[in-house]
């Protein structure tokens, strides 16, 4: 038995020099040696903005680094070639791949269509701010590059609800074409926030559902991937994954893994949605993020006890991916949310070693980021070494204090010497007396973290007094 852990192998600020496969195909030693079982990937097709395009401006999904298209053959990745043998090098060593799926939008047509639309209101997608007119915009994907290789399929405008610039005006505006709605069974922030970005792609039309299913077959028999990260699930009907993610596993045959990005810090949109999809997939825990957001910028006034409350890895546990950062919360980005430097190592803690939840580690916690001087999280490979090797067995959380909080794990048979307490401290230093476990009495544990140097013996009862610095954590584990 071992511990699963994701690592998403990307951060925003990345190198434009299409070198990143070739990274992935390089780290995949170490990072297995670290304890990485997952590996999420960013997306791989071409996007808009050609090698500057981090892979959500959506171009053209056949291209993975293939074709002369936006001004690049590789993308700011590297090229299709270089891409499956990153994937093949990780799952040589025994690591899993996720590749990031974005189905909601495109970008960067080819071509201008003139389409009758209405616009609408950005805040409210249910009230019109004008009537019907004539507009122009951008549409019409042909892939000149491609020439038509693995797919003649090319979208116009019937294939898409609206878009967000009328190149006629030269105006940006919420356009919904006419005979179009916007999809039902989508997050109710704006009224309906089916429309995010760019061409929205219309779930409803049959010849989209089927192109889609069409390439998500090409997709997997090309690439070989174990798994899939869904990119912004709220914008789609809630129906479509549940659908097209059954067509895909009865295609490859396995027990597919994949995880969506529904962002809400509201934890009743998660469940709601985990049970309106007949929970088909895992889904990062951002109401926990949220908390370590929090926390980290409380002043040490956060009251620890609800740190994990109105979380998913609280009440959806098996269905939770739980993570400190990502690419959408590092600075600069629409979503910065970025966890303070301080409290990180208290966060990956608790994601890495908590019973509940897939933790996944971001790669600029990893390596740091050095487009922000930002530098890597300390204590975090050995975290990820306490995770492999000593978190396993029952928990005993004690939630018990407004700063110092912790749990322990009992460790099981199969793991030698595994077992552990936790304990982070948001504020003052402290000690707290926890139960590691029986098979412990008389033994003495040490802090692997290096932060506290005394000895702790477990008395006859299981129970250890153990201790944590003002704003740090410190995990308690056998002295071998």
């Amino acid at each position: 038995m071992k511990n699963e852990t994701m690592m998403q192998y990307f951060e925003w600020y990345l190198p434009e020099d299409a070198q990143h496969w070739k990274r992935c195909k390089e780290a995949a030693p170490e990072l297995a040696e670290h304890g990485i079982t997952f590996a999420w990937l960013p997306p791989a097709y071409k996007g808009a903005a050609g090698i500057q395009d981090v892979g959500y401006g959506v171009y053209d999904t056949y291209d993975l680094g293939e074709f002369d298209q936006k001004g690049t053959i590789p993308t700011k990745y590297g090229t299709k070639e270089e891409y499956i043998a990153a994937i093949k090098a990780m799952q040589e060593q025994g690591i899993k791949v996720f590749g990031d799926i974005v189905l909601n939008h495109r970008m960067g047509a080819d071509e201008q269509e003139k389409v009758i639309a209405t616009k609408e209101n950005w805040g409210n997608r249910f009230q019109d701010i004008s009537g019907e007119e004539e507009v122009e915009v951008w549409t019409k994907f042909t892939f000149p590059g491609r020439k038509g290789k693995y797919s003649d399929f090319q979208w116009n405008w019937t294939h898409f609800d609206g878009t967000d610039w009328d190149e006629e005006r030269k105006e940006k505006a919420l356009l919904r074409f006419r005979g179009k709605e916007w999809d039902s069974g989508v997050d109710s922030e704006n009224g309906n926030y089916d429309y995010l970005m760019g061409d929205d792609l219309d779930m409803g039309n049959p010849e989209v559902m089927k192109e889609l299913e069409k390439w998500g077959k090409w997709y997997l028999d090309t690439t070989g991937i174990d798994g899939m990260r869904l990119d912004a699930v709220k914008h789609i009907n809630f129906e479509f994954f549940n659908q097209w993610l059954g067509k895909m596993r009865e295609y490859k045959g396995t027990d597919f893994f994949a995880v969506g990005e529904y962002w809400s810090p509201d934890n009743n949109k998660l469940m709601n949605y985990l049970n309106e999809t007949g929970k088909c997939m895992q889904l990062f825990d951002v109401p926990l993020h949220f908390k370590f957001f929090d926390a980290s910028h409380g002043g040490g006034n956060y009251d620890m006890r609800g740190l994990l409350q109105n979380t998913l890895m609280q009440t959806g546990s098996w269905h939770a991916v739980t993570f400190v950062d990502n690419h959408d919360t590092q600075p600069g980005q629409a979503l910065q949310s970025f966890v303070m430097e301080w409290f990180k190592p208290l966060a990956y803690g608790i994601i890495l070693l908590q019973e509940a939840g897939i933790p996944c580690v971001f790669y600029g916690d990893y390596y740091g980021i050095p487009h922000d001087n930002i530098s890597p999280v300390p204590g975090l490979k050995t975290l990820l070494k306490l995770r492999k090797d000593y978190a396993y067995g029952p928990q005993h959380s004690y939630y018990d204090h407004p700063d110092v909080v912790g749990f322990t794990r009992e460790g099981m048979p199969e793991k030698e010497n595994s077992g552990l307490a936790l304990l982070i401290s948001d504020g003052p230093g402290g000690s707290k007396q926890m139960y590691v476990g029986k098979q412990f009495a008389g033994k003495t544990f040490r802090d692997a973290m290096e932060k506290c140097p005394e000895k702790i013996t477990i008395g006859e009862d299981g129970c250890g007094t153990f201790r944590v610095e003002g704003g740090s954590i410190s995990v308690w584990i056998l002295e071998e």
